[in-house]
């Protein structure tokens, strides 16, 4: 319509050409199509990119929350074991509760503090899994073997908080007694090599830690995709799990 009119003012107003409307359409409507066509075309390009926008930051909002939740339901499990343990020193080992409640001071700083962030320093969560471990050294002592070795050639990097300790806590919680956990971890070149190794109870404990699984997994995928390889490993009573992670 637009062209059809500004077609008619043209002929009748500006040219005076006198010719028949379906004469002045033929002559005329074309130079005013384009420009109608062209900026029809821009303005139908800038309302597409703007809905992508609105996708895109709708898409990142619901990633962020979802993670929150993710992340909501490890640190409780992290709080809980630990207050577990000092509970039980207060009545076998009253002595060494000073030190444990330490301990716990410094994971919490890392849970509820640093690890809000999306990223934390790679240093800063080997810390807190140094300690975890050390808290479980103390825990699981006349009980269990830790194996704990790391050999870490780059820590200048960024990850993810709270991933690695899903998988650490699964070892602890469903290994049979008197039995070895491995735990090794290996940072090289941005890449972050991880294996935990450790005898199955013999409580199946499929649904137990499904759940925990389950979640790391979608947080793998959300922040890392294409960017890692998971796998779990089982055989003869063995429970093996391999990450690796391009930081």
């Amino acid at each position: 319509m637009i062209a059809f009119f500004a077609t008619q003012l043209y002929c009748f107003v500006f040219a005076e050409c006198g010719c028949s409307i379906l004469k002045c359409l033929s002559n005329y409507l074309w130079q005013t199509l384009v420009p109608v066509v062209f900026f029809s075309f821009i303005w139908m390009l800038f309302h597409y990119i703007k809905k992508q926008d609105e996708i895109e930051l709708l898409k990142k909002k619901n990633t962020e929350i979802e993670l929150q939740y993710l992340k909501s339901q490890i640190n409780p499990h992290v709080l809980l074991n630990t207050l577990n343990t000092i509970y039980s020193y207060t009545l076998e080992k009253p002595n060494e509760v000073g030190n444990l409640i330490l301990m716990l001071s410094d994971n919490l700083k890392h849970v509820l503090y640093e690890s809000s962030a999306s990223k934390v320093a790679l240093k800063k969560e080997i810390e807190f899994i140094d300690n975890y471990i050390a808290f479980q050294k103390i825990r699981t002592e006349n009980v269990k073997t830790i194996n704990y070795q790391k050999n870490i050639l780059d820590d200048n990097h960024l990850i993810a908080p709270l991933l690695l300790i899903t998988l650490i806590e699964n070892a602890f919680k469903h290994s049979a007694h008197n039995s070895c956990i491995e735990i090794f971890i290996r940072v090289e070149k941005g890449v972050l090599d991880f294996t935990c190794e450790n005898t199955i109870g013999s409580v199946n404990t499929e649904s137990n830690n499904k759940l925990g699984l389950i979640n790391l997994e979608k947080r793998l995928n959300i922040l890392y995709k294409n960017n890692h390889k998971f796998q779990i490993i089982k055989s003869n009573g063995s429970y093996k799990v391999l990450l690796k992670i391009n930081l």
